[in-house]
């Protein structure tokens, strides 16, 4: 019979395991963390106590690429019978298996394999908001996963936009973003910009930022003049964004105290929109940023967009001081996506 500390010292190993494998996601109760492929969770749902009833399914019909060796489905999680959140994660080939780890003496629980349970399309987030998860929200609502715009969507300058706590890196260097609801006219921008990066004003519009638009499937690179890139989005589309640093790449080319450098395309344009035959304000912020010191001097990367977890293209950039941080712009009513910043798929 094995000692207490060497039971520890297993289940230890294997959560350490577990968490970080790549084909796994798990949810641990007491902490209320979600594990996807790495040891460090994130805030995912409620506390768990006596007599809750905890459940774990896939949903097969929400498929989120046509990979046949490698599905990405979504994972959901559930509390007394309403979903706490969903994840995705890839499926192995040979499938992915109910898993139960405990780890107080003492701990007991029934388990029901044979538990039937109906997927709906209303999603009950976890009654943790994620704002944490974001340095900077305008006119966009976090609930739980989901980013929904609240703004009037009348105007050019309705922009809503939700800006990540923290930029892109070598270990977390992709993000998704699923269409739940497109709203009037699917005006939706998944990219990345730099940090001071104006609020109102669509990824990929100004200097400093990239993104892929949904509603005509062009690419913005610091313009508000769109390049035709990939196909249109819709609801139930996932687009992803991601960097591929080179391999010399060290973090502290992008750290807050690196010299400040500007944003260019591979052709070294330096286009921006101009709207009522003058400069306007986020125009005058650009004028003032490119103008900085060692705008040039920064490290060039490519940033890609995917849909559907299929590669849509690339571009050469330069990684603004500070870093690039995930991104999302909306701007007609309804609007709502379901954010993923660490997605297996990366």
């Amino acid at each position: 019979m094995c000692s207490k500390s060497t039971i520890k010292q297993r289940w230890q190993l294997w959560m350490k395991m577990a968490c970080t494998d790549l084909f796994s996601a798990i949810f641990r109760t007491f902490c209320k963390l979600i594990f996807k492929s790495d040891s460090q969770g994130r805030p995912f749902g409620p506390p768990c106590a006596a007599g809750d009833r905890i459940g774990c399914g896939i949903n097969f019909k929400g498929s989120l690429n046509d990979d046949p060796v490698h599905p990405v489905v979504p994972v959901f999680f559930t509390k007394n019978g309403k979903e706490v959140g969903t994840v995705s994660t890839v499926v192995p080939p040979e499938g992915l298996y109910p898993a139960v780890g405990m780890h107080s003496e003492g701990e007991e629980v029934r388990l029901n394999l044979d538990a039937k349970w109906e997927h709906t399309d209303v999603i009950l987030m976890s009654i943790d908001s994620c704002e944490e998860d974001w340095a900077r929200l305008h006119e966009v609502r976090v609930n739980g996963q989901l980013l929904e715009y609240v703004g009037r969507g009348k105007s050019i300058i309705d922009v809503g936009l939700a800006q990540a706590s923290h930029p892109l890196t070598t270990r977390y260097h992709y993000f998704e973003i699923q269409v739940v609801d497109p709203g009037q006219s699917c005006f939706i921008a998944i990219g990345l910009a730099r940090r001071d990066y104006p609020k109102h004003r669509h990824p990929g519009w100004n200097k400093g930022s990239i993104a892929y638009h949904a509603d005509d499937g062009k690419l913005f690179v610091g313009t508000g003049i769109g390049e035709h890139f990939g196909p249109e989005c819709n609801k139930g589309d996932v687009m992803g964004c991601g960097i591929l640093f080179p391999r010399d790449y060290r973090r502290e080319f992008d750290a807050s105290d690196a010299p400040e450098i500007d944003y260019l395309s591979d052709n070294g344009r330096n286009d921006f929109l101009e709207l009522d035959g003058g400069m306007t304000e986020s125009e005058s912020e650009d004028e003032a940023w490119w103008e900085r010191p060692n705008a040039e001097n920064g490290i060039k990367v490519q940033v890609f967009f995917t849909r559907n977890g299929k590669m849509v293209g690339k571009r050469e950039v330069r990684i603004p001081k500070g870093g690039f941080f995930p991104t999302v712009g909306m701007l007609s009513s309804d609007e709502k996506v379901r954010v993923d910043l660490r997605p297996l798929t990366g």
